[in-house]
Parts: structure tokens; sequence; C-alpha cells
């Protein structure tokens, strides 16, 4: 995630819009290294979020309110002491650093009108809200580092505020030519890595971004490069960054189906396999990305049991199918037995006494074959002992036959599941599954008093040409939308020979265009273990010629005929929208 000098920038130009002449109403600290400012303007009123939690630090204007402990910390109350009532006069990024300065006006114990500096430092780890005097005086921090912290700046009371200048990068919005390329062929390092390592506010994907625009090879050292060549990257870098003096932000996050991937201040052009989605602030798009990530990242630690359950029957079943395989493999010469026994009864009574072997005429090919005899035993009992050799491995070949083929319909529902548990957007999507898994016997079922019906809905998109399309998210979902939701003569999409998701297309009697065709395959390529390929193979059909088998699993069905498509799995551009 590109929390950079770019991002900050166009989070200034918000703030100078949105909170300029704003008085702080409210200061509340409802984490540890959290801050929540509500600030009132002309147009209303704001909330502030300051975090400069090490793991995540953050900054944006946020409509969401936070309980504060009910006893304030320190550094609230020295706020609230200070600014509160405040009023906002100014707010700079110095550079294109990672960090912010609020000029606030207010009234001291005197009653005289004076300044102070909340500064807000986005920087990882070295995260931090610094409180100062007018003149850089540090009056206190949400966070201490002293000199055992830090060998490069103390952030205590009383100390001087400064900007560390460990990485002696340089401003780009203010680097001329002769700099810009002398900085970069110094560095014996690929060109990107040059760029973001000698300016600051410059992180590795806005430095590819550039590298794309420019046409070069980002992984070639910039000193390979002629003069001409980086002057044309610099000729890029300028104008890619004029847009921040312009103040001309296009705050977007870039998905990779549900998936947020990155967000960013400016165009990513290179990002152009993910679907852009551009919003109105880039506060709305820090709050959506990390708010999305978030409930990813908790339904992917909520599924982990359910993975380990899936996972580590799968790898059972694997297993016992490449076994059952080898054993099936054994029992391929089990005709032969059959046929000298056949030929013994037929040849053997010119057979000599302690014969080790019998040749005779194979009647099926008209070959000369050469049977081994126990010199120990008679003809007869010598085809005897063949017959019980063929017939033994008739039986195994029998049984195997039976349990290979439902171990391998173990192991493709399995992976359906696993496919499913991908899919999962929700704790019901999760609920569903487990239900699902408990039916099959592969964890145990939770008995309540009641029996409470999960409400889940498919996921539903809207072709380009109007036609509701909806997608089961996992296999009980799908054989609700292939038997029960879907109409005859809708039509059924489904990835060829791989886990997934079942795609209805609802044609209300009517004649479906190409183009709705087109889509419902992408979906169907996306919802399925193939997703991310360029080419996926897609079976569809009227869903009245899809049968379901007797006693099959959940979502396994069987069709005839068919259409078949080769498409990818890119869904943007699709329409998605609520379940009906």
């Amino acid at each position: 995630m590109a929390f950079d000098g770019i991002v900050v920038a166009d989070l200034v130009h918000e703030f100078r819009n949105e909170l300029i002449g704003g008085r702080i109403a409210k200061i509340a600290q409802p984490e540890t290294d959290e801050l929540l400012l509500t600030i009132k303007t002309n147009d209303g009123q704001r909330r502030l979020l300051i975090s400069a939690d090490a793991s995540l630090p953050l900054i944006y204007l946020t409509d969401a309110n936070k309980p504060a402990p009910m006893t304030a910390p320190n550094f609230c109350m020295l706020l609230r002491k200070h600014i509160g009532g405040g009023r906002i006069v100014d707010i700079r990024q110095p550079k294109l650093e990672r960090i912010i300065h609020f000029t606030i006006e207010h009234l001291d114990e005197l009653g005289d009108l004076c300044r102070k500096e909340l500064i807000v430092e986005i920087m990882g780890k070295h995260s931090n809200i610094i409180f100062c005097t007018s003149d850089g005086k540090i009056i206190d921090s949400i966070k201490h580092v002293s000199a055992q912290m830090s060998s490069v700046r103390e952030v205590l009371p009383g100390r001087e505020y400064f900007i560390p200048d460990t990485m002696h990068k340089a401003d780009p919005l203010t680097v001329d030519a002769d700099t810009f390329t002398g900085l970069l062929k110094e560095k014996p390092m690929p060109v990107s890595k040059a760029v973001y390592t000698s300016f600051t506010g410059i992180s590795p994907v806005t430095a590819e971004e550039i590298c794309h625009l420019a046409g070069l090879d980002s992984a070639i050292p910039a000193k390979e490069y002629s003069e001409d060549i980086l002057f044309h990257l610099y000729t890029q870098f300028t104008i890619y960054l004029s847009a921040i003096k312009e103040g001309r932000f296009t705050p977007a996050i870039y998905y990779d189906g549900r998936e947020p991937k990155e967000f960013a201040a400016l165009p990513l052009t290179h990002f152009d396999m993910y679907e852009c989605r551009e919003y109105a602030s880039i506060s709305e798009v820090l709050s959506t990305f990390y708010s999305t990530r978030s409930l990813l990242m908790r339904i992917r630690q909520k599924s982990a049991d359910l993975r380990h359950i899936v996972q580590t029957a799968l790898e059972r079943n694997r297993k016992k199918y490449d076994l059952q395989l080898r054993q099936l493999k054994d029992t391929e010469n089990r005709e032969k037995f059959r046929i000298y026994g056949e030929l013994i009864n037929a040849y053997g009574y010119n057979v000599e006494e302690d014969a080790r072997k019998l040749d005779a005429l194979n009647y099926y090919t008209n070959e000369m074959v050469s049977i081994p005899l126990d010199p120990t035993k008679t003809p007869q009992e010598n085809a005897q002992r063949y017959f019980a050799k063929y017939n033994k491995q008739k039986r195994t070949f029998e049984a195997l036959s039976e349990l290979s083929k439902e171990t391998l319909e173990d192991i493709n529902y399995l992976e359906s599941v696993q496919t499913a548990l991908d899919i999962a957007l929700t704790e019901e999507d999760l609920a569903q599954i487990r239900e699902e898994l408990a039916g099959a016997g592969y964890i145990r079922r939770r008995f309540t008093k009641k029996k409470v019906r999960i409400k889940n809905e498919p996921l539903h998109y809207i072709s380009s040409d109007g036609y509701h399309i909806y997608v089961g998210k996992n296999n009980l979902q799908n054989e609700e939308l292939t038997f029960h939701f879907a109409s005859g003569n809708d039509w059924w999409f489904h990835a060829k020979q791989a886990p997934g998701s079942h795609v209805i297309v609802k044609s209300n009697g009517a004649e479906l265009p190409d183009r709705t065709f087109e889509e419902a395959g992408r979906l169907a390529a996306y919802y399925s273990s193939m997703r991310g390929s360029d080419k996926v193979e897609i079976d569809y059909v009227q869903k009245k010629h899809v049968k379901k088998p007797n006693g099959a699993k959940p979502g396994f069905v069987v069709y005839y005929t068919n259409y078949s498509l080769v498409i990818d799995s890119d869904i943007s551009g699709i329409t998605s929208c609520l379940s009906s």
C-alpha cells in the first residue's frame, strides 16, 4: 500500500479545503496512539482521525465516531488545555515528506492570541503525533523517543523539533534535470529503486509508474541508460508530479475482483490488470481500502480452521487415491492369468512331468506364449492356480474401481469447498460452508436448541445489456441457484473441469446477446480455481439440460450437451449490486 508523500499531498489538499478556519470542538484519544478531533467548520462538523500506530499509521476525515476512555490520557488532556476551541489557520506539508503540519491559533492563559503546531508524521514504525510551539520547541508527543531508543532524534518535551535527514533525499518538486540524472546514475541499482531512494515521498509503486510512463525497463540500472533517455524519464517525472502542484488528484482504489490491491492519489496506468474505482476524496479511499482489507483479513482468520480441515482431508484423499491407482495398475495383467489357465486346460495333457513351462499357441492372438509352471503341481492344479490369481485380481479391480471413483469425487468436492472459502466475503458465507461440511461429515455439527436458518444470498451482477446474473458462493448455494432459483430456459455457466461457482443468467425467455454470454463466462472463470488465467474454458447450457445424479454431493451436476467458450477471468466493468 503506497501511503507515500503523494497521498499525503492529496490529504493536505483535502484538509485545506475542508478544515481551514474550522474550530476544534472535541479532542479524544480512543486508542493509545490515536487521536480523534471533532472540528466545526462553516459547512458543518468534521471528524479527523489520526493514528500513529506502528503497524497501521493513518490520517483521514471520517464520519464515524469512536468511544473515548472514561479518563483521558495525559497527551489528550494537554491538547484540550492548549488547543481546545482553537482555530486551524494553516495546513502544510514540508517538501513531499509524509508529514503534515497543522497550525492552530488559540488564546493562552492571559488571553493573548498565540499559535501552536500539531505535527503528524506518517512514517511506519516511526510514526508520531508531536505538539510544538510556533518556534519548533516540543511541548509533548503521543510517543516519547529517548536517546536510548534512537540515536538520530529525541522526541521529548523541551527538545527542538526537526525532520531527520537520514536518507539524504532530494525534493522531487524542485529538482532540476542535471541533479535528477546525477542522483540516479550514482546508484548501482534498478532505475525504479534509484528513483524512490533518491527523492522524498516517492514510493516503489509510484517509481514503477513513472518508469512505465517513460517506457523504460524498471529493472535496468540507470547508468546503463543514455543521457537522452534519462532526460526523457525526468520529463515524465516532472509531468506526473505537476498534478500535485496544480491540485489535480484522482484518488482511486485498484481492485482484483472484490479485493482491494492498491490505492493511489494519482493514476497508476501499469495496474491495468486491476479494476480502477475512483472516489470523491482520498479520505474516502483510505477509509474504504482499510475497512475492506480489515474485513477480508478477519474472514481469512475466521476461515483458518475450515481451511485446515479441508486441506487435511484433501491431502489424505489424494494419498489414498494415488495408492488406489497403483493397486489398480497391479491388476492390469488379470486377463493374462485367465488365458494361461485356459491354455493349460487346453494343451496340458501332453505336458511332461516336472516341466517348468508350457509353450502353447494363444488362440486369441495366434501367437506362441511361454507359460511358467510349478513342477510340483499337476497341469490341472497349475490351471487352477492361474484362475485363482485372475479371480482375486478381478475382485480387486472391481472394488478399487468403485473406491477410486468415490475418492476422486471426494477430492473434487473438497477442492470445490476450498474454492468457496477463497470466494467467502462474510461470516454468513463461512457459516454456510461450515454447515455444508457438517452435512458431509467432515466436522461435527453444532447442536443448538433452536435451528437457526443462515440467511445468505448469492452474488448478483447486472450485465451490460441489463440481464441479471447470479453467482453461487458455495456448493449449497450452487445447488439452490441451479435447481430451485433458475428456470428451464435460463442459462447455466461453469468452468470446465475446475471447481467453481454455478453462474445463472436470467433470460426471461429472451435470446441473450453475445456480450452477456461473454460477461457470464468471465464471472464463471473468475469465481473458480482458474481465477487469474487468461484463457479459461467455460461450459454453458440452458438450465433444463443440467441434472443432479442420485446421491451426488451438493453442487455436483451432469450435462450431456453443452456449448463452450474460452475467455479470460477479468470481471472489471461488470456491474455488481446487492442480491435481490
